[in-house]
C-alpha cells in the first residue's frame, strides 16, 4: 500500500502538466489534442454509447493494435452481440485501430493511472473483462478492477531480462499487481519464468500473436501499386521504422557505399511527427527524394523515397526486395521484424533487438533474417542481396517456413481465454 501511495503521489504531482504535454505533442500529431477529457476519465459525450456486454482490450500503440487484430476478429465472430472496447495511449495506436476496425469497435483513450480517472473509466463502460496487451501494467487500474470484481488478464505478455530487473527493484509495487491479475498468457517460456519470479500466478504460454499477422489482399494490392510508382525495374530497399539518430547513420553509410544504379531506397520513419525532420535531413545533404504523400511515380533519377504515410507499412514491405527493420542500429530495442518476414521479404536487423529478442534470434537461426552490426555492414549485405536473386529467393522460402512454424498463437490464446470470457458473462 505504501508503494502504491508513493506511486499515486507522483501521478498527482504530474497531473497539472499532462495537458500541456498533450498539447505539445499535438503540434505534429493533432489527435493528441482530441478528447483530452478521456485521459482523465471523462467519457460522457466523448465515446459513443455501448451495450451492456463490453469486452475491453488495451493496446497501447501500433504494434499491440496490429497484434490483436486476429483476436478482435475472433471475438466478433464468436461473441457477435458483445461490444469490443479498444483503448490506446498513443495517437498512432488509435489511428491504426480506426484503420483496421472502423466502427466495428468502440475506441477511447485509456485514462492516466490515477484513482479517480480509472474509477470513472470502469464506471462509464462497465466492461465484464479486460485484456491488457504485452506489458501494460498499471497499479491503480488493476486495484480498481479488483474492487469492482472485473477480471484483468495480461495477454501476449513479454518481459525482457532488463525489464524484469527493473520491476524487481520495485517489487513492493509490481508483486501485488501481478498477483491481482486473473491470468497471464505469455509469449515464451522465458517470459513466463521472468513473470513468475516477480510473483505472477496463473501463467500459460501461448506464443506471440504477431506471428499470426495476415497481409490482406487489399494491402497486397496497395503494395503492387507502390511498386509500380517506384518502378518495376528497380530494386527496392526499404529502411523501415527508423528512429531518431538512425537516419543520419544510414545516410552517412550510404555516402560511403552508394547503391547500384536503378536501386531505390525507401525510408519510413517510425513516428509520423518525424517526417518533416527526416525530409529536412535529406534536403540538407542535397539528396534528391520523392515523398510518398505526393502519390505520384518516382522519377528514374530520384534514388530515395520518404515514406511519409500512415497505415502502409505492410504495403511498403510487399513492395520491397529487401527490408531493414529500424530501432536496432542504436540501443532502442528494435521494431517488429515479424511483419517483413511474414511478407516474404529478405529481412535485416541491427544488433539491438531486445524488444524482439526471441523472435529475432530464431529468425536469424532459421535463415529468415540476417543480423548486421552497423550501417556500413547493412548496406554491404543489402547490395549483395539486391544483386543476388537466388539468395533472396532462399530467404523468402526460409521466411515462409519460419512463419508457418510459429503461427497459431491466436488459437492457443483463444482456447485458454474463451472459457474465462464465458464465465464473466453477466
Amino acid at each position: 500500500m505504501i508503494a502504491r501511495f508513493a506511486y499515486t503521489l507522483l501521478w498527482w504531482i504530474a497531473l497539472p502538466f499532462l495537458p500541456l504535454r498533450l498539447w505539445w505533442r499535438g503540434r505534429h500529431e493533432p489527435q493528441y489534442r482530441s478528447r483530452i477529457g478521456e485521459r482523465f476519465g471523462r467519457y460522457a459525450g466523448a465515446a459513443r454509447a455501448v451495450g451492456n456486454d463490453v469486452l475491453w482490450i488495451h493496446a497501447v500503440s501500433v504494434g499491440e493494435t496490429r497484434a490483436v487484430a486476429p483476436l478482435v476478429e475472433r471475438l466478433a465472430r464468436e461473441h457477435p452481440r458483445c461490444t469490443v472496447l479498444l483503448t490506446h495511449m498513443t495517437a498512432t495506436g488509435r489511428e491504426t485501430g480506426r484503420a483496421l476496425f472502423g466502427n466495428r469497435v468502440v475506441q477511447a483513450w485509456l485514462p492516466y493511472d490515477v484513482p479517480f480517472a480509472v474509477r470513472r473509466f470502469l464506471a462509464h463502460f462497465h466492461p465484464r473483462a479486460g485484456l491488457l496487451v504485452e506489458t501494460e501494467l498499471w497499479p491503480n487500474l488493476t486495484a480498481a478492477a479488483a474492487r469492482v470484481g472485473m477480471p484483468l488478464l495480461l495477454i501476449n505478455a513479454r518481459l525482457s531480462s532488463r525489464s524484469a530487473r527493473g520491476y524487481s527493484r520495485i517489487g513492493a509495487l509490481a508483486r501485488p499487481l501481478l498477483r491481482t491479475l486473473a491470468g497471464i498468457a505469455a509469449q515464451t517460456p522465458e517470459d513466463a519464468e521472468r513473470l513468475r519470479a516477480l510473483g505472477a500466478r496463473e501463467i500459460v504460454v501461448t506464443g506471440n500473436l504477431k506471428f499470426d499477422v495476415e497481409i490482406s489482399p487489399g494491402m497486397r494490392d496497395r503494395g503492387r501499386a507502390l511498386r509500380e510508382r517506384f518502378g518495376v525495374d528497380r530494386r527496392v530497399l526499404v529502411l523501415a521504422s527508423t528512429r531518431d539518430g538512425e537516419e543520419a547513420l544510414l545516410l552517412d553509410a550510404l555516402a560511403r557505399a552508394p547503391l547500384p544504379a536503378k536501386a531505390l531506397i525507401v525510408i519510413v520513419p517510425r513516428h509520423p511527427q518525424r517526417f518533416a525532420a527526416v525530409a529536412a535531413l535529406l534536403a540538407e545533404r542535397g539528396l534528391a527524394f520523392a515523398r510518398r504523400s505526393a502519390d505520384g511515380p518516382v522519377p528514374a533519377d530520384v534514388p530515395i523515397v520518404l515514406g511519409d504515410s500512415m497505415g502502409e507499412m505492410l504495403a511498403y514491405y510487399t513492395a520491397a526486395d529487401v527490408a531493414f527493420v529500424g530501432g536496432s542500429l542504436l540501443p532502442l530495442g528494435g521494431q517488429n521484424l515479424i511483419e517483413p518476414i511474414a511478407a516474404g521479404v529478405p529481412t535485416l536487423v541491427g544488433a539491438h533487438t531486445l524488444n524482439f529478442a526471441q523472435a529475432s534470434a530464431a529468425a536469424v537461426a532459421a535463415g529468415a533474417a540476417l543480423r548486421v552490426q552497423d550501417a556500413d555492414e547493412l548496406f554491404a549485405v543489402a547490395i549483395d542481396l539486391l544483386a543476388d536473386a537466388p539468395a533472396r529467393e532462399r530467404m523468402r522460402a526460409n521466411a515462409e517456413a519460419f512463419i508457418a512454424v510459429h503461427r497459431g498463437a491466436t488459437d492457443r490464446l483463444w482456447a485458454w481465454l474463451e472459457p474465462q470470457i464465458r464465465e464473466t458473462r453477466r
